[in-house]
Order: C-alpha cells, then structure tokens, then sequence
C-alpha cells in the first residue's frame, strides 16, 4: 500500500513519535511508501530542513525497505513558494509535492486571508509549477473554537463545522480555475458530500483535480467521538452519520481517488490539552477489511491503496501490495500506541 499522508514527527516533537518508529509501524501495516506532511516542528519550508527530514527519513527508511517522500510547506512569501518550486523540480520524487494549508491546524501553518490563498496560487502558476498542490481545505473564518468542550470531543466537529471545509473546497477551486494553475490540486483528507459534490463537478469541468478520505471518516461519526478515551479529535473533524456513509460509499464506488491515513499520533498529556490527531496505521487494516469485506473487487482497491497515488503524482509504476491477514495486523499494531481511536468490526 501507499499512504500518502503521513505526519511523523520526530525533532521537536519526538516525544509523540520518530519516523523510525512511524515508518517501522507503517512497513508493519503492509505500507511500502510513505508521503511525509511539512507542518514538522520545525516547518518544512527551506531547503535546509526538508534536505535535513530526507535525509534523516530516507536512512530510517533504507533499513525498512520502504520510501520516503516529503511534502515542501508553502508560505505567502512569493520568494518562498519560489524556492519550494524549484526544489521540487530538483528533487522529485523525494519532495513529492508542495502543501498548502488554508486555515491552522497543527503547525499554525494557516495561509487564512482569501487575497492570500490567490497570491500564493498566482505564484505557482506564474512559477510554472505542475506538480501536485495538496490542500488542507478549511475555512478559517467559518471556524468558532470557542464553542468547543474540552471534555467532549464531538464538540469539536461543531467549532470546525462541515461548511468551513465546504467553503474552502469552492474557494481554492474557484482560485485555480481563475489564476489558470497548471498543476494538479489535491483535497485532503475530504469528510463531506458537499465538498465531494463540488470535486466532482470541478472534474466534470476539466481541473485536474483529486481527492483522498481517510479511514477515520469512512468509519467513524460523530457520536464515536463523545468516547473521550479514543482521542477521536482532529482536523477536519469527525462528521454526521450521512456525511460518514457518503464519505464511505464514494471510496466503495471510486468517486473519492485514494486512501490517506492522515497518521498523527500525539501523547496523552498532549490529547488531554486538545492536540489535534490520532494514530492511523491501524485504521488502513480496518478500512481495508470493511471494504473487502463488503464486497469491492480488488482492482478497485489496488486503486485506492496505491495505483491511483501512482498516477496522481506521476510515479513510476510500482506493485501495490495488498494485507494478506489485516485482522491478525490491526490487533498487533494497535498495540503501538497508546490511544486506540479503532475497534475491529
């Protein structure tokens, strides 16, 4: 499988988990390619810390018989995305794409300001760039993180409502469109019908666009987030039970392109204050055996565990793999961390 969102950890953040022991669990789960997200603690938005994270994931990586690829982080600064441009240009497939988010998550990488997000998209197409652009799309001025409790994480999906990824969807597409971007956008981690609706049209109109659901919102909603003890909070948040089936139904029928675990493990002591992210390695295996399980041929996920990313970022062509026994791996792996926000079906 590939899985092309991942956040690692490790530097500043090694107390919540190293790429060692991320790509370790990852190659455990039958992953054999991992996309390494840039909100790191430090960012990657230089050249020096992305060289830096290659460098210290590609010989972690080398012992596991597994790659490694980064995400370059985009910032407002034209000089910046600039550079981000090139070094993708040099270092293809190692930076595998650049990243943008449009509101803050983890990272406080947030390009929020509308006037901004256009700027940033006319200075990918005035640098040419077309390559993959992936999207953190939420909205941050729909966003109201003062009606969140902290002892209910549901609440969560109310401060981080459905209509601030929704808006977004339709602004950095409406940019794309109106700035003439010649590269390909990517929607992560989509958790809503109407957001899916609005890639599909946007595809019906020519954009090369794409998009990637992640097992947490094909199989949770927002009522397994009121168990405080399965961590369930993140961003984009867990959904309504109709957003769920429709997130899940889309995987089934091959509307939504690729699985992406969004993997981003954090203490407990750090959960307790309101961190953002759960462990995902062991949410493949579940998502996987669901959909199996349920019937969809293997061709269609070959597709979505790896034959689309193939396509998507312009890979060579690599075998995908698929788990032989993934109810005998979900059971092992979940062991690795200390938050386990799945349970086995």
């Amino acid at each position: 499988m590939i899985d092309p969102h991942v956040h690692l950890r490790d530097w500043e953040q090694k107390d919540k988990e190293s790429v060692a022991h991320g790509l370790k669990v990852a190659k455990a789960a039958g992953i054999d390619r991992v996309f390494d997200m840039p909100n790191t603690n430090p960012p990657l938005i230089d050249r020096e810390r992305v060289l830096d994270r290659l460098s210290l994931g590609t010989t972690e990586a080398r012992k596991l018989k597994v790659s490694y690829s980064v995400y370059a982080g985009l910032t407002k600064d034209p000089d910046q995305i600039k550079s981000m441009v090139l070094l993708h240009s040099e270092l293809f497939p190692l930076v595998i794409g650049l990243k943008m988010f449009l509101s803050h998550s983890t990272g406080n990488m947030g390009i929020v300001d509308y006037d901004d997000q256009r700027k940033v998209i006319r200075a990918l197409t005035d640098a040419d760039y077309k390559g993959v652009l992936a999207v953190h799309a939420e909205k941050e001025s729909l966003n109201n993180m003062k009606t969140e409790d902290p002892d209910d994480y549901s609440s969560h999906s109310l401060a981080r409502p459905r209509e601030s990824e929704i808006e977004a969807v339709k602004d950095i597409i409406r940019l794309v469109k109106e700035e003439g971007f010649s590269g390909h956008l990517h929607i992560c981690h989509i958790s809503t019908s109407d957001a899916v609706k609005e890639v599909i049209k946007a595809k019906e109109e020519g954009i090369s666009i794409s998009m990637g659901a992640t097992p947490h919102h094909a199989l949770l909603n927002i009522e397994d987030a009121k168990d405080k003890e399965r961590g369930l909070k993140m961003n984009p948040p867990l959904r309504c039970e109709e957003d769920r089936a429709f997130i899940y139904e889309s995987l089934k029928n091959g509307i939504i392109d690729n699985v992406e675990s969004d993997h981003a493990p954090h203490t407990l002591e750090d959960k307790e204050k309101g961190a953002s992210g759960i462990p995902c390695f062991p949410g493949m295996l579940l998502l996987y055996h669901k959909l199996r399980e349920d019937g969809v041929e293997k061709e269609r996920l070959l597709d979505l565990f790896g034959r689309n990313v193939i396509k998507i970022y312009g890979l060579k062509d690599d075998e995908v793999r698929l788990p032989d026994d993934s109810e005998k791996l979900f059971t092992r792996l979940s062991e690795s961390y200390p938050i386990r926000p799945f349970k086995w079906i």
